[in-house]
């Protein structure tokens, strides 16, 4: 990403920045790249030091993966002779297992060797199985107090797979850190089209009179991606489409777009607006989830002019699965803005287009006066495309030109950064958050928990699947979508 045109922000104070997982994918694909974007835009002091947990590897080895890492993901940077000594005398390695409480140990005698500052900020890029005991050994080795500089924790989704699961994450890592330094990393809300919703919404007062149960039809949030599970595939066998895009991602945009204004714009107040949100969800029953949500799976199919295979001919996934790719929820949101509006959020892969959007769609006219022509007025929709091309379409009708009152349909579009100022991208957003101590983007515990509250039901429902509809990869052509869609003006809205 070119960073000359990124408008400057505040630096963050020098931080030692650890890395659990340094070797790891994620590492090496947004991680560094992020980190040395922060460099270039003035996000991170250059007193800063990136400290890599690696195991089974020399440091020689460490820093040439991730130098051909930066080289491979973040080309544009330029990674010359210069510019690699200039950041890789930055980077630290410690060796050790993490479950080795002598690789705790060793970390805390090479910060202690780090002089100017304390702050210390702890990446946990590892399967979230081994969040406790990173936790753990990072107590018991003196790292979590913040007598003399601040101590984070950032992790990754998934937290937790259930209700259950997501309780024991929260209680295990609450016992070593406050709740106040976990960072609960979601990177789609780093994305600065699903910032700017705040913005949309509570910065132009013409929206807030439409914003309601009055004017409002209904809500789509959707995330189509053309890709399959690619190298996720053992992951995903057991998590699904559910618990991997709408439990998380989709729900949490959802309470973005149907919060109340927040008293002030602080991490804490705009995180209990969207608490709230949340606790106005109205509970599933067992029987909901066969009219309230729906779940497909992709079948062999063409993407771009290039054939490919069904899910359960991916690698490493079984045969006989009937795990979704695709799934569809309808929520209701029971309180006096939104009662009687249905959310519909939905998420697939192998779709026709990646794609993801929020789909404002107005009620209809309540008395037509075009009636008699051949074009009748459509319900007026307004679309937040958060990628690509994020901005906004207006859907709207007009007249048609020539002797006639016949209408038709216009589309007035509002792209995003349209001056040429780049946007930032979700990790360097979300870390330079994490540095400031802004928590805002972050999920926290309460808000984990809720959100598998609210879809434990259809998981205990689908659970007992044996069998899965099929949709053909490329298409939209997905089944019971339409009837999921019941009743809402304009029907399942296709991205184009």
């Amino acid at each position: 990403m070119s960073t000359d045109k990124l408008p400057l922000i505040e630096m963050a104070e020098p931080t030692n920045i650890v890395i659990f997982g340094a070797t790891g994918d994620l590492t090496k694909r947004k991680l560094m790249p992020a980190l040395i974007t922060m460099i270039d835009c003035g996000l991170l002091h250059p007193d800063s030091r990136i400290i890599g947990v690696v195991n089974k590897r020399s440091e020689q080895e460490w820093l040439e993966l991730v130098r051909t890492g930066l080289q491979e993901f973040s080309p544009e940077v330029g990674m010359d002779e210069a510019r690699w000594k200039s950041f890789s005398a930055m980077l630290k390695m410690v060796p050790g297992d993490l479950a080795d409480d002598a690789t705790y140990t060793g970390l805390a005698n090479a910060l202690e060797t780090l002089s100017g500052h304390k702050n210390a900020l702890f990446y946990c890029a590892i399967p979230p199985e081994w969040y406790g005991r990173t936790a753990n050994g990072l107590h018991t080795a003196g790292l979590v107090d913040q007598s003399e500089g601040f101590r984070r924790i950032v992790i990754e989704k998934p937290f937790g797979m259930d209700l259950d699961s997501a309780k024991t994450l929260n209680r295990e890592l609450q016992t070593y850190f406050d709740e106040s330094q976990i960072y609960r990393i979601d990177h789609y809300l780093g994305k600065e089209s699903v910032q700017n919703l705040l913005v949309y919404r509570f910065a132009n007062s013409i929206l807030e009179p439409l914003w309601n149960r009055n004017y409002i039809d209904h809500i789509q949030i959707s995330a189509a991606e053309t890709l399959g599970v690619e190298y996720r595939a053992k992951y995903y066998e057991h998590s699904g489409a559910l618990r991997d895009m709408i439990q998380s991602h989709l729900m949490q945009v959802m309470t973005l777009v149907a919060m109340e204004p927040p008293v002030e714009f602080t991490d804490t107040a705009v995180r209990d607006e969207k608490m709230k949100v949340l606790r106005a969800v109205r509970r599933f029953k067992p029987e909901d989830a066969a009219c309230q949500a729906m779940a497909a799976q992709y079948a062999a199919g063409t993407i771009d002019g290039e054939s490919v295979p069904a899910y359960v001919s991916e690698p490493d996934v079984s045969p006989d699965s009937s795990t979704e790719t695709f799934a569809a929820v309808r929520f209701h949101i029971d309180n006096w803005r939104w009662q009687g509006v249905p959310f519909i959020l939905w998420t697939g892969k192998r779709m026709q287009k990646r794609v993801s959007e929020i789909v404002i769609r107005f009620r209809n006219l309540p008395f037509n006066l075009f009636d008699t022509h051949a074009t009748p007025p459509v319900a007026n929709a307004m679309v937040f495309r958060l990628h690509p091309d994020e901005g906004i379409f207006l859907r709207m009708n007009a007249k048609m030109p020539g002797l006639t009152t016949d209408t038709q349909r216009m589309v007035m579009r509002a792209p995003y950064a349209e001056d040429g100022t780049d946007v930032a991208e979700a990790y360097e957003i979300l870390l330079h958050d994490v540095l400031l101590g802004d928590a805002t983007l972050f999920s926290r515990a309460d808000e984990v928990e809720e959100s598998w509250e609210i879809v434990a039901p259809l998981q205990e429902a689908w659970k007992e699947r044996v069998s899965i509809e099929r949709y053909r990869a490329g298409s939209w052509n997905v089944p019971d979508m339409d009837d999921l869609m019941q009743g809402c003006v304009g029907g399942w809205h296709k991205p184009r």
